[in-house]
């Protein structure tokens, strides 16, 4: 039987693979494995422990919320119900609120019609691998669960949790002044904010202009349907198309859930999450609050990105594809920036997860801090030409094992040499083995990765 939770939670179509069912039964099951080893509340009714729920903007959302929190509830836990409130958001409330777990209903980038559930551990992280299977083993048993005063409540805070995070935020480059008053470091800075119609529709506008950005918000109407539609870090033409058009400095895209961000500079060029990552991490290492001077990365992040920073003297360290692997390294070394190609920024100053609203606020501060524009500190971290082919009808899993596919990669490395890199990922949900390289040229890039193509083609085919 496949394993429930994938890379980022539970995720399939809504109301299909993800029904109320079973969002019920995984609100029960969650308390009870993660409710075992938390401290009980003495001031609740029977020492009863609390969970927050959040959710992005999906019609599916609704109904998804209120079957997980009754399944909290049941198993005897208090729900605070956060309503439409960015994934990073939720991580941090799980945090400063001290509840026991939080809960996102989300399904990020992906289309509206499907949907996802993932949890949060007390303190604000992701849940390890081995919780994860704790909570799939007890799903829809059976159970002595709480009568009468015992059951919980669920609540309904939105405005509350919906400040306090976006506080936090604006906080993180411009803490208040002594007297109170909001300082403004972003004031004159003109940036155009591509909400996806997503969680972030109403914080990270909020938030960018208490900082004092002039901010021209497109994609932030959410309607249940149209999150991510055309729109966000996965659909930037129109955020680059906006930014030409109004002359301002620089935009910011996110994705449904917001934990992540894409930019884009003065000429609509795109700056993907290496460039972002680079920029961060230089200025960071210039403040003195790079840890080791080290950057957390992943096996598909550019090499260009790790030539520019061994540079400026920053070393990288890399894992597998998954935010979740980033910040176990990240905490494994005490290292304390790292993130994904794909904009998710985890910046372990200020947050446990990745968080798109923040990455777009530390970036548009770089910007005025550095007196440079986006396109002159991008430049600084050059990508070097990718190609990305999907070979399809294959034995994923044999593409590390078989000797021919091997050596074929070492041939083609050995080309290579120090001007570029192959690598070839099983997919986690598909058979199909993804063939990616990067090279000095584009021309070169497409050549490695057409032969080495053929040879997984080849060799694996079911």
């Amino acid at each position: 039987m496949p394993k429930m939770f994938g890379t980022d939670g539970v995720r399939g179509l809504a109301n299909r693979d993800l029904t109320a069912r079973l969002a019920l039964d995984l609100g029960d099951a969650a308390v009870r494995v993660l409710g075992k080893a938390g401290q009980k509340d003495e001031n609740q009714p029977e020492g009863r422990r609390r969970a927050l729920v959040g959710r992005d903007t999906r019609v599916s959302g609704d109904f998804l919320a209120s079957a997980l929190s009754a399944g909290m509830a049941a198993g005897g836990f208090d729900v605070i119900d956060a309503g439409i409130i960015p994934t990073p958001g939720v991580a941090f409330l799980t945090s400063v609120l001290n509840v026991e777990m939080g809960a996102v209903i989300s399904a990020s980038h992906n289309p509206m019609p499907d949907n996802g559930i993932k949890f949060f551990a007390r303190g604000g992280f992701k849940l390890p691998d081995a919780k994860e299977d704790e909570i799939e083993a007890v799903l829809g048993q059976d159970w002595d669960r709480p009568t009468g005063a015992g059951v919980g409540r669920v609540s309904h805070d939105t405005v509350t949790a919906t400040n306090l995070y976006i506080d936090h935020l604006v906080s993180s480059i411009a803490p208040l002044n002594p007297d109170k008053t909001q300082p403004k470091p972003l004031r004159g800075l003109k940036i155009v904010a591509d909400c996806a119609n997503g969680a972030t529709s109403v914080v990270a506008p909020e938030a960018l202009r208490r900082a004092g950005a002039d901010v021209i918000v497109i994609n932030a109407s959410p309607d249940g349907y149209n999150i991510n539609k055309h729109a966000g870090s996965t659909h930037p033409e129109q955020l680059q198309a906006m930014v030409k058009a109004t002359d301002a400095v620089m935009g910011v895209a996110f994705d449904g859930d917001a934990d992540r961000c894409l930019a884009v500079d003065e000429d609509g060029n795109m700056v993907n999450g290496d460039q972002i990552m680079g920029i961060l991490a230089r200025a960071k290492k210039e403040a003195g609050k790079l840890a080791d001077n080290t950057l957390v990365v992943t096996v598909m992040s550019n090499l260009g990105l790790k030539l520019a920073l061994k540079d400026m003297g920053i070393k990288t360290v890399q894992t597998a594809v998954g935010d979740r692997y980033v910040l176990e390294e990240m905490l494994r070394g005490g290292y304390t920036l790292g993130g994904e190609q794909s904009g998710h920024v985890i910046n372990r100053e200020f947050a446990t997860t990745g968080d798109g609203t923040l990455t777009a606020l530390t970036l548009c501060n770089e910007v005025v801090r550095s007196g440079k524009s986006l396109k002159e500190l991008a430049a600084d971290f050059p990508q070097l030409p990718q190609t990305l082919v999907n070979v399809p009808n294959v034995d994923k899993m044999a593409a590390t094992t078989n000797a021919k596919v091997q050596a074929a990669v070492e041939r083609e490395e050995k080309l290579l040499g120090e001007t570029g890199r192959v690598l070839l990922r099983p997919s986690g949900t598909e058979p199909l083995v993804r063939v990616m390289a990067e090279a000095a040229t584009q021309e070169q890039a497409d050549e490695v990765c057409e032969r080495l193509a053929k040879v997984v083609a080849d060799e694996l085919a079911l």
